[in-house]
């Protein structure tokens, strides 16, 4: 159940080229022109601008956006509760996720999970990015969640959640109250990260890469198999570190940690759903689904 006309407003906004929308949504080009003309005379304005070449959304472009966006996503969320109706799903599920997920994001949703679906039993398995995966190869578990920029042929990857990584140090430290700083000055600084094998390593390695650092470039004091190890020892030590920020969202409030911009770099990634390409399992699927739609 979706409203067709919102939909081709929204590819596209999200495509901002009305021959691309029309491609994605397997219709012809006059025919999003109409679509998007009878949402103008509805709301009697303009939604979309042109600038040379491309288009631009007006404000009331953005704002139906936004909230067309959330309609969407409830339209989603009714086909998919109503689609669940006409099951009864029973079975095992073995996920593994890695430690960030495991200790701070997934078990709100896993409980939600557990109350829809009382008779599907769940257990969960607890690695870094790297056991995870080798976890799935040996068919330990059904289905992974991860962090980290590489990609394997033998698995499929879903996008799940965005995050970020920042420096974070205790709220005395002279950084925590300079603010700021860059690659250079953070050199000389003692740096705690998480063991090899973590997808947050992996992405911090990738990104300094690309600004031609390596992390043998800094004073790495210490590597930790955990997050809390770390969050643990900054607090006590004049160390800083790179933790993902969903791991740091208590001691921000309670002001014991600080975050610190790092000049010229930031450190975005996505939390990935990894399955095996030749995935059968009903209840992986019906477990994403749930997932995407979860409001976090």
């Amino acid at each position: 159940m979706q409203n067709f006309r919102l939909k081709v407003f929204l590819t596209t906004a999200k495509r901002l080229s009305f021959t691309k929308a029309a491609k994605e949504l397997f219709i012809s080009q006059p025919a999003v022109t109409k679509h998007i003309v009878a949402l103008e005379k509805n709301f009697n304005t303009q939604l979309f601008i042109r600038r040379g070449s491309h288009i631009e959304l007006t404000e009331a472009g953005k704002i139906l956006q936004q909230y067309g966006t959330k309609i969407d996503n409830l339209y989603s969320l009714l086909d998919f509760e109503m689609g669940i109706l006409q099951n009864e799903h029973k079975g095992k599920l073995v996920i593994g996720t890695s430690t960030t997920m495991t200790q701070y994001v997934i078990p709100p949703l896993m409980a939600r999970f557990h109350q829809k679906f009382k008779n599907i039993v769940i257990h969960l398995v607890n690695g870094n990015t790297e056991q995870i995966e080798k976890a799935l190869t040996q068919n330990q578990i059904d289905l992974g969640i991860i962090e980290g920029q590489s990609r394997r042929k033998d698995f499929k990857y879903i996008g799940f959640l965005k995050d970020e990584i920042v420096l974070t140090a205790k709220s005395s430290h002279p950084l925590a109250k300079k603010g700021e700083v860059s690659l250079t000055e953070l050199r000389s600084y003692p740096l705690l990260l998480r063991e090899k094998g973590s997808g947050t390593l992996e992405v911090i390695e990738y990104y300094l890469k690309k600004l031609h650092y390596s992390i043998n470039d800094f004073n790495v004091e210490m590597h930790f198999g955990s997050t809390e190890g770390i969050k643990n020892y900054i607090l006590n030590s004049n160390s800083v570190a790179f933790l993902s920020i969903q791991s740091i969202f208590k001691e921000l409030k309670r002001n014991d940690l600080s975050i610190i911009d790092v000049k010229g770099m930031d450190l975005n990634r996505e939390f990935n759903f990894i399955v095996d390409t030749g995935n059968t399992n009903p209840l992986v699927d019906l477990f994403i689904q749930f997932a995407l739609k979860y409001n976090f």
